[in-house]
């Protein structure tokens, strides 16, 4: 359960420095503004949450009785949309560094927070799924053999 908690946070980390870098962003002149910018980005990743679900979905060749758990989890994980939560950098950076940790520390306690929410919904999940589909999700999730994070895993590319 440890490995599992720690992929978790690894995963959200790698989302949140993602989104960062992405709204740090600057497009050349006369491109997106920044909100069309998160907006399209918003996107992209949304596609791509469900790509990847859709494909889990399949390999898990669910029971009619399982469907309503995949339901009841989806629900629980979906990525939610980005909002103007965080400051903007100049004005972050201008803040007392006792405020920023403050802030940085905030950030941290709501993403754990969201992480655990997911963990209790995975869990009810997981406790659906039959020995064979355990190992299909273990393996297809998470950073398992065939990723299921960013660009098919934790590590590199998706080989299956």
């Amino acid at each position: 359960m440890n490995v599992l908690r720690k992929s978790i946070l690894i995963g959200f980390t790698v989302l949140g420095m993602a989104a960062a870098q992405a709204q740090q962003t600057t497009p050349p002149a006369g491109r997106h503004d920044a909100g069309e910018r998160r907006e399209h980005m918003q996107e992209k990743m949304g596609e791509m949450f469900a790509k990847r679900q859709a494909k889990l979905h399949d390999a898990l060749k669910l029971s009619a009785q399982q469907e309503s758990a995949w339901a009841t989890y989806q629900a629980a994980i979906k990525p939610a949309a980005m909002t103007g939560a965080h400051p903007e950098r100049g004005a972050f950076a201008k803040l007392p560094a006792p405020e920023r940790m403050a802030k940085m520390l905030d950030f941290s306690k709501q993403r754990q927070t969201k992480m655990e929410a997911h963990l209790t919904a995975l869990t009810a999940f997981y406790a659906q799924l039959t020995p064979e589909q355990k190992t299909t999700f273990d393996d297809r999730s998470m950073g398992g053999k065939h990723g299921g994070g960013h660009h098919g895993g934790w590590g590199g590319h998706r080989h299956g």
